[in-house]
């Protein structure tokens, strides 16, 4: 049995591997830290705010022809982070020309977290000595720890996520090296050929394509296991037919990235349509049949995303997703733009809910409970958007 295998076997044991009805106790079991209780939109019958309920702005927004901008102080405290937030901030909210956030960008490969995260990377292209997992990870280091972040894959996405310059030299040496080096623990498959989870699949889907990797073959794969009701399943390959939120948001990401750089094909652009009504038709985060929360913690505000899904991962998708077409807000998102509007702290911050648990390399965020740069941004761009 190949390494991957292996821990796919006992990472169900531990309801680790399973996206479903498994997943709090999952995450309970994985280290992951909760600020107290889900929020009580988690029962299905909450309310918002009453200044939301009566459509008055919160004091700390203005709201003009380019929609919600964050007040002076969110502005200055945003601005204070990490150059990989930093860029964002001013691209997304500021609208500054595009030669001052992408000098700012640059700083990613050079400076505060990047720079952090690339010393980290082995000779031989890898973190960790590892892709999915790190060399030598055991089953007791799972059941002790939970999942790790430290390998080649995840680093991936952080590196993607923040914002590393696909031109950079830094971006071009993983890029090479991880396609030389880097072979999956499930099957020993190259690394950019993908493995066989969806979930994965999407991730690297994304990283591949962003960074400027062909990848044609997987976007096309992908596209071929979509499920009858429109998403993704990585446990299709186990029987299922039906789709799941998380799952489905890993391979949508995938597909828009590969869109950004390609253009896409007329399958995979009716694909992510597909994948997309699949979360609208459910309001990001209801069941179909009853209309009851389908986790309760997809109300949670977290970060990193790892490959868990939540209202907030969705909503910032389609806000990029609407970038490329110009598409407004879609009605069917006002349930969880409400709730989003309702976890605003009162100094028009957002806090981070929960931070999934398990080894990785530095936090980004000053943990849960407390306000969250990444969390706020997320926030601030989808509000814009949808409000404009």
């Amino acid at each position: 049995m190949t390494s991957w295998k292996r821990f796919r076997v006992f990472a169900k044991g531990f309801g680790l591997a399973s996206k479903g009805a498994s997943r709090r106790n999952s995450r309970s079991r994985n280290g992951t830290v909760f600020a107290g209780s889900p929020p009580s939109s988690a029962s299905g019958a909450w309310q918002p705010p009453a200044e939301v309920q009566a459509g008055r702005a919160h004091p700390v927004y203005r709201v003009g022809m380019t929609g919600t901008r964050p007040s002076a102080a969110v502005t200055a405290w945003l601005l204070e982070g990490d150059a990989a937030i930093r860029w964002q901030v001013m691209r997304d909210l500021l609208d500054e020309p595009d030669q001052v956030w992408q000098a700012e960008r640059a700083k990613v490969e050079t400076h505060g977290w990047g720079a952090s995260l690339l010393a980290r990377q082995g000779e031989d292209g890898l973190w960790d000595g590892g892709v999915f997992v790190p060399a030598g990870f055991t089953r007791e280091l799972w059941q002790q720890e939970g999942q790790p972040w430290t390998g080649a894959a995840y680093a991936l996405n952080d590196l993607r996520e923040w914002g590393l310059d696909p031109r950079a030299e830094a971006a071009r040496r993983v890029v090479r090296l991880v396609g030389e080096n880097g072979r999956w623990d499930e099957g020993d498959q190259p690394f950019w050929e993908g493995e066989v989870e969806e979930c994965i699949n999407g991730r690297t889907l994304a990283d591949g394509a962003y960074f400027g990797v062909d990848m044609a073959a997987l976007a096309a794969r992908l596209v071929s296991e979509r499920q009858p009701d429109g998403g993704w399943n990585c446990e299709r390959a186990n029987g299922s037919v039906r789709s799941s939120f998380d799952s489905t948001i890993n391979v949508l990401e995938g597909l828009l990235e590969f869109e950004r750089a390609t253009g896409g094909t007329p399958e995979s652009r009716a694909a992510r349509q597909a994948g997309e009504e699949f979360l609208l038709e459910r309001n990001l985060f209801r069941r179909k049949t009853t209309g009851e929360p389908a986790d309760a913690d997809y109300l949670l505000l977290g970060h990193p995303h790892r490959w868990v899904y939540s209202i907030l991962r969705a909503l910032d998708h389609l806000r990029a997703g609407a970038s490329l077409t110009g598409a407004p807000a879609d009605p069917r998102l006002t349930e969880a733009l409400d709730h989003l509007r309702s976890r605003r702290m009162p100094d028009g911050r957002w806090p981070l809910d929960v931070r999934h648990g398990g080894r990785q390399w530095f936090e980004v965020d000053e943990g849960p409970g407390m306000p969250s740069r990444w969390v706020t941004l997320s926030a601030l761009r989808v509000l814009r958007w949808a409000e404009a």
